[in-house]
């Protein structure tokens, strides 16, 4: 233990090689950074992690600790399931988060003040588990096949005053920063590095979180860089997600780059993105409504990127098929889940502008006679069609939905069961796909649509 004192605040380290870590890679320290943060925890303070490479299975960050990793200092994951909190099976009250399974490197929950620093890295090992099986046949683009076990990096439930900075996150498993019923969080700084083909291995995902602001980070991800959903176990405890603020991040997913929904139990409301660059991804902006849990009030604004489609292996039955998006910069879907009869929320108060997209497919509008997607409003919108891969726009993609994936003609912009839509801005089509965006709109039952295109 070591004290500190900077601005006239003491800061209490506790060093793991004190408590018996070990930096060569091999040797797992988990008890040796456990009983750190567990002497933390009683006065608050730093469990510093130092330069070198610490193996190590389950940790339980606690109230009041900040996890300091050092400029040099690796923390890795363990991919031994016995060495996993079951975080959904292993909470020692009130669980009820049936349906969920898999284990998690950094866990707390019920805690306040909790902190994870420095600018060391934490990596999931997501290479061990990943194969690329050739399943479409030469591009090397869809979902990688899973070969092993592989747990979250991180769940975080219930924490008051949440602050992730500065560190890397590296090559996730499965999700990356999944926070649940938080309140009060800031994510500053930090960059998450991903294999691009991983399946489900998402940056960000804030769950029935409030007051979330995350900024100036940068995400590779296969999965979604940022995931704002309220999932039915955490809606159960902690209700509505909301109040979420996005501002200068640079994503590229295969996936969306930013993505509310679909997991829509609870609503999902007053969520912001600004000032951000989205690069190379199936979706830009992506909402969606499957749960019954509206999503109102979202504001986009100056957004810089590309869209493009990514192949798929659709004869895959044993994993990941194909990623969700086919090269929109903007997709609202607000339509039933495939074999469950239940009527989705509603998708409504959606202003954005000033977003400057290549694209590969339209903006897609869509909801359904059960659930119009309703007072949607996009200006000074710059968008030119330009084909970016050998994969040419010719279907829709709705999954997970009884629509799925289907054919259908391509336009610029698409609205299906629209009420008070208005889309405006300078659209243009690249002579890569004039034969394929062969019409500016194609609107089928809409109520007061209307797209303006200052091209013409």
């Amino acid at each position: 233990m070591q004290r500190s004192k900077q601005n006239r605040r003491i800061t209490i380290w506790f060093n793991i090689l004190d408590y018996g870590a070990v930096p060569d890679g091999t040797g797992k320290s988990t008890e040796a950074i456990q009983a750190a943060i567990d002497q933390c925890t009683r006065t608050g303070g730093q469990v510093l992690i130092p330069a070198g490479r610490f193996l190590s299975g389950s940790l339980r960050l606690k109230s009041n600790v900040d996890l300091h990793l050092e400029q040099g200092a690796v923390l890795i994951s363990s991919l031994d399931k016995e060495d996993m909190i079951d975080f959904a099976k292993d909470f020692e009250d009130d669980n009820q988060d049936v349906g969920w399974d898999g284990g998690c490197f950094l866990f707390a929950r019920h805690g306040k003040n909790i902190k994870i620093s420095g600018s060391g890295t934490i990596d999931g090992q997501g290479r061990l588990v990943f194969t690329d099986d050739n399943a479409d046949h030469g591009f090397h683009e869809c979902p990688l096949l899973v070969t092993g076990f592989r747990p979250r990096t991180s769940f975080l439930e219930d924490i008051e005053n949440l602050t992730v900075q500065d560190v890397t996150f590296y090559d996730a498993a499965f999700w990356t920063l999944h926070m649940a019923g938080c309140r009060n969080v800031m994510i500053k700084n930090i960059r998450i590095l991903n294999n691009d083909r991983g399946p489900n291995n998402d940056g960000i995902d804030p769950d029935c979180c409030k007051n979330v602001v995350i900024q100036g980070c940068i995400l590779e991800t296969g999965d979604d860089s940022i995931v704002v959903k309220a999932t039915g176990p955490m809606y159960q405890k902690y209700g509505d997600c909301e109040n979420i603020v996005i501002q200068g991040c640079t994503m590229h997913s295969r996936d969306s780059a930013l993505k509310i929904g679909t997991e829509t139990y609870g609503n999902i409301r007053n969520v912001t993105l600004s000032d951000c660059i989205v690069k190379d991804c199936s979706r830009g902006v992506s909402i969606w409504s499957r749960d019954g849990g509206t999503i109102s009030d979202i504001y986009i604004h100056h957004v810089l990127g590309n869209t493009r489609r990514y192949a798929d292996c659709p004869w895959r039955t044993d994993c990941a098929p194909r990623w969700w998006g086919k090269g929109e910069p903007i997709f609202l879907s607000a339509t039933k889940r495939r074999g469950v009869d239940r009527i989705p929320g509603t998708i409504s108060r959606i202003y954005m502008d000033h977003l400057h997209f290549q694209a590969e497919s339209a903006v897609f509008i869509a909801g359904e006679a059960y659930s119009p997607i309703r007072d949607i409003y996009l200006e000074d919108m710059d968008i030119t069609w330009v084909q970016q891969g050998p994969h040419k726009p010719d279907v829709f993609d709705e999954q997970p939905s009884e629509r799925d994936v289907y054919e259908h003609e391509i336009p610029q912009v698409y609205i299906r069961n629209g009420e008070n839509i208005q889309v405006e801005g300078r659209f243009q089509v690249d002579e890569s796909l004039k034969a394929v965006i062969r019409k500016q709109e194609i609107i089928e039952e809409g109520i007061n649509c209307c797209v303006r295109n200052r091209f013409r």
